[in-house]
């Protein structure tokens, strides 16, 4: 296995994956990419990203810096180095992001429920409603599945944050 290749096609695989899921600039997402990638043991300065990357500073700048808006990225030091050195967030920290989005969801699907009960008048609202209702069942489930998915992952982070 060539694996610089490999390195290369789950960088641009991150890229596209993270551009369309956070609908962020190609940049942004392969940035995240190669910090999972290659950041995740020591993390990885900002002149690495730009050498690593091919592209400016500023860009380069700009992009880290929207990344750390949205939680993403972290950064971190080390004494006596001035350095940040930086690394994708943790993936319970990511995956709590995904359980807001679905408390939103399930806020808004109550509101339709019943809004629904008090005002469906023919076959394709009581339809709606039904929809509704086994949907809101769908995302209670989702919510605990993914509830339980980061108490696992922030056992493992918390074991590994100890180890170091």
């Amino acid at each position: 296995m060539d694996i610089q290749k490999e390195k290369n096609e789950l960088r641009e695989m991150f890229g596209d994956h993270f551009e369309k899921l956070y609908n962020i600039p190609p940049l942004a997402a392969r940035i995240i990419g190669l910090l999972i990638i290659d950041g995740c043991k020591s993390g990885l300065t900002f002149e690495a990203l730009v050498a690593t990357m091919g592209a400016s500073k500023s860009s380069i700048s700009t992009n880290l810096n929207l990344l750390l808006k949205m939680e993403k990225v972290t950064y971190f030091t080390i004494c006596g180095d001035r350095k940040k050195y930086f690394k994708a967030a943790d993936l319970s920290k990511r995956l709590e992001n995904y359980l807001k989005l679905l408390d939103s969801e399930a806020a808004i699907i109550d509101r339709i429920i019943t809004y629904r009960e008090h005002t469906a008048a023919c076959p394709e609202e009581l339809c709606n409603l039904e929809n509704a209702r086994a949907y809101k069942v769908h995302v209670n489930e989702a919510e605990k599945l993914i509830a339980n998915t980061i108490k696992k992952f922030q056992e493992i982070e918390t074991i590994n944050k100890n180890k170091q």
